[in-house]
């Protein structure tokens, strides 16, 4: 399967166009600064770009960012211009042709971005094996990852190597392609439904599972969309099975509960992070009205105190008094289609 991967990323899939299906597409439009940063990406860059999110979270001005199968770059280097000269992206990547394309823009987009040294370089090397490049315990302050965890054969390996590099308080920030069922071996086993971003998708409980398992304790959901199917053919082999395109927050944060517990604390947000001086949006439910006291449960606390988002909060309450579970929290399907809405006012995970 790996092989057939490398085949279908390096030789089969040219441009964007050649894809039967919307999973390796980002359908949703970018914010205007981000809009901004990606008009000024190389056109080769952009036309071999695979991935079905928006992989650029908040604060990002000199982070060390990991970006796990970085293709030809498109996602490195919009978030060059994000991290500023002060920062780094690292791609990590295991098709020639696809790190050929990368790399042959370095220069371009130093340039493009006005640095007067290049702040991104690219890597070959597989996501399970993330030590054989030489990357050390707590090196990264964010992960990133579009669409292709789905394809590695081991994931479990992928997250657990994914936890080890990230530093204290980072975050794995993804975008993903999800099952509502656990996927059948002989389609798993399909190079074209696999290399499609369909059938090597985790059900999304077993996702949830593995990344509490390897310590990601509370994943957080920040967006999602069902994904369509073009192609009649590929239709009449998994048309049982939801297909979701989803992005998750992670944070490598020691102290984090399996569930959303109640200690009465609250935060109140500042206003200062860039690009959202009224709401900041952790996850989908959680969209944070600056000035306003906004009660959560002690995972979210910690989220938010134990990270690089701690100076623009204020934070209420501590540890003392445990009031049990936080209401609202739940463990059906989590996707838009069957999700039970949870209030502002009172939200968790």
């Amino acid at each position: 399967m790996l092989d057939s991967v490398k085949d279908y990323y390096g030789k089969t899939l040219q441009t964007s166009d050649d894809l039967k299906t919307d999973a390796c597409c980002t359908l949703d439009a970018p914010p205007t600064h981000l809009k901004d940063i990606l008009g000024k990406i190389h056109d080769e860059v952009s036309m071999r770009y695979f991935g079905c999110g928006l992989v650029a979270p908040q604060t990002l001005e000199g982070m060390h960012i990991l970006d796990l199968g970085s293709g030809s770059g498109r996602d490195a280097y919009a978030l060059s211009a994000m991290v500023g000269e002060s920062g780094r992206i690292v791609g990590v990547d295991m098709t020639d042709e696809q790190l050929a394309v990368a790399n042959r823009h370095i220069d371009f987009h130093r340039e493009a971005f006005g640095y007067q040294q290049a702040n991104v370089e690219f890597h070959k090397g597989y996501l399970e094996k993330l030590g054989d490049l030489g990357f050390a315990d707590n090196s990264f302050d964010i992960i990133v990852s579009n669409c292709v965890i789905n394809l590695c054969a081991d994931k479990e390996a992928v997250l657990r190597e994914a936890y080890r590099v990230l530093k204290p308080g980072g975050e794995l920030y993804f975008s993903d392609v999800y099952a509502d069922r656990r996927v059948p071996q002989v389609l798993v086993d399909d190079p074209v439904l696999h290399g499609e971003c369909l059938t090597g998708a985790l059900y999304w409980n077993d996702f949830l599972n593995l990344a509490k398992k390897v310590g990601f304790a509370d994943p957080r959901l920040v967006e999602d969309r069902p994904l369509g199917i073009d192609s009649a053919e590929i239709e009449a082999l998994v048309g049982h099975i939801g297909f979701y395109s989803a992005t998750y927050r992670l944070f490598k944060i020691a102290e984090l509960e399996p569930a959303c517990e109640d200690y009465g604390q609250a935060v109140i947000y500042r206003g200062t992070v860039e690009h959202h001086p009224q709401v900041f949006p952790l996850d989908a439910h959680h969209q944070i009205v600056a000035g306003k006291v906004f009660p959560v449960c002690g995972n979210t606390w910690l989220m938010l105190h134990s990270s690089r988002f701690r100076p623009h909060f204020d934070f209420i309450g501590n540890w003392d008094t445990h009031y049990g579970i936080f209401e609202g929290c739940g463990t059906n399907l989590p996707f838009s289609d069957n999700r039970v809405e949870i209030t502002t006012e009172s939200s968790c995970c």
